[in-house]
């Protein structure tokens, strides 16, 4: 969690909380890091941290959205803004489809 803690600080980006919840109480199979935070204007944030060798396609950016509004569900409160840190190939339309839906992507180089 540290290394979140600090990339967020680096993109200027403070949490008051940051909790992670594991992707299996969602009922997922995935292999990401969930973290639930409350910044310093007590919006809710989602920060989503997947590290694979495999490219990550349009079909699995879906599946992440999925993913969010299940949290948003299991922790009954709307998640305004949404980060994601990508350690893996990325498709160009699942990126263009996370940022239309309101995704900050930020794609790291392992």
């Amino acid at each position: 969690m540290k290394d979140i803690v600090e990339f967020l600080q680096h993109k200027n980006i403070v949490f008051k909380s940051l909790k992670e919840i594991p992707p299996k109480e969602l009922g997922s199979r995935k292999k990401i890091a969930l973290y639930v935070g409350v910044d310093l204007k007590d919006y809710y944030a989602l920060v989503m941290q997947i590290e694979k060798k495999s490219r990550i396609l349009r079909k699995e950016a879906m599946e992440l959205m999925q993913l969010h509004e299940k949290l948003e569900k299991y922790i009954d409160t709307k998640i305004s803004k949404k980060y994601i840190i990508i350690k893996a190939p990325l498709c160009s339309k699942a990126k263009v489809l996370l940022e239309e839906h309101g995704w900050n992507v930020w794609q790291q180089t392992a």
